[in-house]
């Protein structure tokens, strides 16, 4: 089988690591994989040091006929089975080469959790012929991605998946603490993501503050960047928080940090899935979140975390202090999450992958 993946986004973030990772676990399936991705961008650097085949083209646009050509010739030049998109403007791309003659089936990722604009580009572009199936990250996304399409049954849901041998030595060694010179007594509430509108960032810090006014031992971690840094960091200073919260900026040794964090506080409005709390339940540190789009299919409230509503910053607190102040609850929280984590591993996600891909070409 041989499987062309389109990746059209600039940076490195959660989709572009899955995509990665489903490559690597699908060429253990004996599955040629090959890559169009935006020229001159992390993803072009990874297909080179993986020494995965691969076409950097443009993306332009969603209206990039120049792109959607080249696509078809290489599909023909390469003998594709299945072009799988991995976003936005990827999925109109291989929409318009399917117009122009590149037959291929249609594989579509859905990652994020609002639903699909009510205009007749979104509306065409989903309900599209060549689309042979839409594979979300959450039940709850393709529940909202379904209530859009004429054909509700070519949604399936298909989790991400974490490596889980990033976090197989995964210890407490107060890194965090001796870095920054906080006393050993110290604990640590922290999220590991991108800066972004959907994080909900100010919901943290709003929550964070509520913290401070109940106990003086706590230090907040925002470990990551993204677009909103500089508006967060002038929202701390304006509360007046900056001796107590510290910003990371983005870390490759996250497998390090997330075991010193006493609580992942996940403050989310909206999110697909949220690999982060994954990576927690690895490292077996406990997390209180919003129930925001797929949250709930991995934290079940009080068996593998802490629950509260979007933007409840009382509920987000107090269930942060219930963590803090239980060692039963903590003990409780963490080892079902470790054990429900093992739903949620890369090779999961490529295996499930996979069998719709067989399903879509009639192999099985």
């Amino acid at each position: 089988m041989r499987v062309l993946h389109l990746v059209s986004e600039k940076s490195w973030r959660g989709g572009e690591q899955q995509v990665a990772y489903l490559i690597e676990e699908l060429q253990r399936q004996k599955v040629s994989c090959y890559v169009a991705c935006r020229r001159n961008t992390p993803f072009e650097t990874y297909c080179q040091k993986q020494q995965v085949p691969y076409l950097a083209l443009p993306f332009a646009n969603e209206f990039d006929v120049v792109t959607a050509l080249q696509i078809k010739q290489y599909c023909q030049q390469q003998q594709i089975d299945v072009v799988h998109a991995h976003s936005g403007h990827s999925h109109a791309i291989s929409v318009w080469a399917h117009l122009l003659g590149n037959k291929r089936p249609i594989v579509l990722s859905r990652r994020v959790d609002f639903p699909v604009k009510d205009n007749a580009l979104s509306q065409f572009k989903y309900n599209y012929k060549g689309i042979r199936r839409i594979i979300c990250v959450s039940d709850k996304i393709k529940e909202v991605v379904s209530r859009s399409l004429k054909h509700p049954e070519l949604c399936v849901t298909v989790y991400s998946g974490i490596d889980m041998s990033r976090f197989a030595n995964s210890t407490r060694s107060h890194k965090l603490h001796s870095e920054y010179k906080l006393p050993p007594h110290q604990k640590l509430v922290g999220n590991v993501s991108a800066i972004a509108p959907h994080k909900d960032y100010f919901t943290f810090i709003d929550t964070a503050a509520l913290l401070l006014q109940q106990r003086s031992d706590l230090t907040f971690f925002i470990i990551g960047d993204g677009p909103l840094r500089e508006q967060v960091e002038a929202y701390v200073q304006e509360k007046g928080l900056q001796e107590h919260v510290i910003f990371t900026g983005f870390r490759k040794d996250v497998p390090q940090l997330m075991p010193e964090l006493d609580v992942l506080l996940v403050t989310s409005e909206t999110e697909g899935l949220g690999t982060t709390i994954l990576d927690a339940f690895s490292c077996r540190t406990p997390v209180v979140a919003t129930a925001a789009g797929g949250i709930p299919e991995m934290v079940e409230n009080g068996q593998t975390g802490l629950l509260a509503p979007i933007k409840d910053t009382q509920a987000l607190a107090a269930s942060v202090l219930q963590v803090l102040e239980s060692k039963e609850l903590q003990e409780h929280l963490v080892q079902n999450a470790s054990e429900r984590v093992l739903m949620f591993t890369r090779e999961q996600t490529a295996l499930h992958t996979l069998a719709v891909y067989k399903e879509v070409l009639g192999l099985c």
